[in-house]
């Protein structure tokens, strides 16, 4: 790795990780469509610490207000809106973990073939086209509860599947059930610090057992370069979404496919 493959993985991480593209997906592929060296366990750490903070950081006043009434409610205070959403996002994180805890490294190994995330690109580009066809046609989006959230929750599980996109499956599930827009995206990328934290666990649990070995400098650009780059999508793809919804994304993820199996199937 050099320094123009770190910040070009980084600004990719950073683009992708909370836009319904695949991250996952992307980082796979773009070593192998430019020839380059697979970037290693240490540096996908690097660059989902970057973004794991940025989620943290655009949404600091929500999580402060969660935390703080959810504290409340283990002092005997009642429930409020905040202390429930630390409860949807805590039930919304488990099937994604008890998945990826059973996961074989044999599974994770076939579901990472160009094939695969070809068929998965498509395949939920085509349920993500339909769930935005459904969101415009409601008039009187609905809330958070506890059915919508346990069905959001099972659907993140296909995120393991590189190709899906963490996000992109969560905001389908959300705008399907009758969240709105806003509302889809905002629980989306809350799920996301749990689950980018679990995955970093485990990739360091990875490298422990003995795994790659990467310059200091690389490991800096890659949390700098992702952070920045997220912190900057959300603000940019939560107006977006409220102006024109999801279908550039739609379209992007069809073209992708496309050429996807042209070049692998």
């Amino acid at each position: 790795m050099d320094t123009s493959h770190a910040v070009v993985l980084a600004l990719l991480q950073g683009l992708t990780e909370f836009l319904p593209v695949s991250s996952s997906a992307h980082l796979v592929l773009v070593p192998v469509f430019a020839g380059w060296e697979d970037q290693g366990l240490v540096f996908d750490i690097a660059v989902h610490v970057g973004t794991l903070m940025a989620v943290i950081a655009y949404y600091r006043h929500t999580l402060a207000a969660m935390f703080s009434g959810w504290l409340g409610w283990l002092r005997g205070a009642p429930a409020t809106a905040d202390s429930m959403l630390v409860w949807f996002v805590i039930i919304g994180t488990l099937p994604v973990g008890v998945c990826g805890i059973l996961m074989s490294d044999g599974t994770e190994q076939f579901l990472r073939s160009p094939r695969v995330i070809a068929a998965a690109t498509v395949v939920f580009a085509l349920l993500l086209w339909w769930a935005d066809s459904m969101a415009r046609r409601s008039s009187t989006p609905k809330g958070l509860t506890w059915k919508v959230v346990v069905i959001i929750s099972v659907c993140q599980a296909f995120a393991l599947i590189p190709g899906t996109s963490r996000s992109g499956i969560t905001i389908t599930a959300g705008l399907m059930l009758g969240l709105g827009r806003e509302l889809a995206a905002r629980f989306s990328f809350l799920l996301s610090i749990p689950v980018i934290a679990l995955a970093g666990i485990a990739k360091i649990h990875q490298v422990s057992q003995g795994g790659d070995e990467i310059a200091l400098d690389f490991l800096l650009i890659g949390v700098v370069v992702s952070g920045v780059t997220a912190y900057l999508t959300i603000g940019w793809f939560i107006g977006l979404l409220e102006r024109v919804g999801l279908f550039p994304f739609v379209v992007y993820r069809l073209l992708l496919g496309v050429v996807l199996f042209w070049a692998f199937v």
